[in-house]
């Protein structure tokens, strides 16, 4: 009987000290599981997918809870459209894009307030206006972008133009064919290489140097706006004129990859319209062509202003509020870590070259001379506002952009896209 009983109590042991065990390695592993947060990134910005990766990893690293998952969708693809189709499949991302007061409008009811961040309280005064709406923050800045012709200065420089006297539509034009008349010996295809293929750059970027007046500069006056007038229309017609009748042709089938990849970091072509952010491509395929021979020039409005370039915010990144809350806690987590550590604010300015959108940061250490150019221009006052995310959804390119390429192929007339624009603004305006 005493053995029994021994070996009764041992076994009860036993099994006490192998439940207890099991029950450690349960508790750890079902914390291991907890304590794992992913972040799901849907991203815009091609250009620097490669370096947000980069960042993601470091993040990580230091933060071995986290996993960050990036899908970037852009680059000729139509962000929104691939966001929208990103929900209805249901795996809906914790950190994605939205433009301004239109996208807010759009996504409200899956957007976290990001008032409680430190990154909203570093933002540059103003650039929280397109994105805040009932005492909420809903998005955060990506940076500060600026966008003109950039030009070759080496081509300037032997067809004896001196840049800094192009103040004008009319000087430009006669630096355009001035140059035109020289192509040959130049080694140029042709003074332009404009992207007709790209709706975004026509519809969007080009029309706001024009449409932004109009609404005093203000992203929230375009928005609330029921109607859109074209005041300087004639003068938008001049610059899409000039770039079309001296461009690589057929433009309405050049996109963005040939513009600025093939022809303008090859030399094959002098100008063309885009902002800092194509300094890396430039870069990829020409170092030292993106570093001493690209500059920028204003995009000439007649009539108004011709000294200028447009500047603002491309996009804001938002937080899923429909995620549980410790998941939208470690986004905005990260994005403060992003933009306002010592080390996130390196990565903004040494590898993703942005324009910082926030206080905090050593404006001197800009490296890249896109953004030099952009951030003088925007120290010297010269400047066009970007109200095109205050459009109606989709009109800058579904509507506008098509009636330009309509345009480009002699399909219809300037006076038709006018009237057509000006008709469909009106009626997504009354929805």
């Amino acid at each position: 009987m005493g053995k029994k009983r021994f070996f009764a109590v041992m076994f009860s042991v036993l099994l006490l000290v192998a439940m207890s065990l099991a029950s450690c390695s349960s508790s750890k592993s079902s914390s291991g599981t907890k304590d794992q947060i992913t972040l799901d990134v849907f991203q815009f910005k091609v250009e620097f997918k490669d370096q947000f990766q980069k960042v993601a990893k470091k993040y990580q690293d230091e933060h071995p809870n986290v996993k960050i998952n990036i899908t970037t969708v852009g680059g000729g693809q139509d962000y929104g459209a691939a966001l929208k189709s990103k929900f209805a499949s249901g795996k809906e991302p914790t950190i994605y894009n939205i433009g301004g007061p239109q996208d807010v409008e759009d996504w409200k009811n899956k957007l976290a307030d990001l008032s409680d961040t430190k990154a909203a309280s570093k933002a540059l005064k103003g650039s929280l206006d397109g994105v805040s709406t009932g005492g909420k923050v809903l998005g955060l800045p990506f940076n500060q972008e600026g966008y003109g012709f950039l030009y070759n200065k080496e081509v300037f420089e032997k067809a004896g133009i001196q840049p800094d006297s192009i103040k004008d539509f009319n000087s430009l034009e006669n630096a355009v064919k001035m140059i035109d008349s020289k192509k040959k010996e130049l080694g140029l295809k042709a003074v332009f290489a404009l992207p007709g293929k790209e709706k975004w750059v026509t519809g969007l970027h080009l029309s706001n140097a024009f449409l932004a007046p109009e609404f005093d500069h203000n992203v929230l006056d375009a928005y609330k706006s029921k109607e859109v007038s074209f005041k300087y229309g004639d003068a938008f017609k001049k610059i899409l004129d000039l770039q079309n009748d001296y461009s690589v042709q057929p433009t309405v089938s050049l996109d963005y990859s040939q513009q600025v990849e093939e022809l303008f970091s090859l030399g094959k072509v002098a100008v063309i319209q885009q902002g800092n952010w194509v300094y890396g491509s430039i870069a990829s395929i020409d170092q030292k062509f993106a570093e001493e021979k690209v500059g920028l020039l204003p995009i000439p409005v007649q009539g108004y202003k011709e000294d200028s370039v447009p500047v603002g915010i491309p996009m804001y990144w938002g937080v899923n509020s429909n995620k549980d809350k410790k998941e939208v806690k470690e986004a905005k987590k990260f994005l403060d870590w992003l933009y306002t550590s010592d080390e996130g604010k390196e990565f903004v300015l040494n590898d993703f070259k942005f324009i910082p959108a926030y206080e905090g940061y050593d404006a001197s250490k800009i490296t890249d001379p896109i953004s030099k150019a952009v951030y003088q221009y925007a120290t010297t006052g010269k400047t066009i506002g970007w109200t095109f995310m205050g459009y109606p959804t989709g009109w800058g390119e579904n509507k506008l952009g098509v009636n330009i390429q309509k345009y480009l192929s002699k399909e219809s007339k300037w006076d038709d896209v006018i009237k057509e624009s000006k008709k469909s603004w009106k009626e997504d305006r009354s929805k």
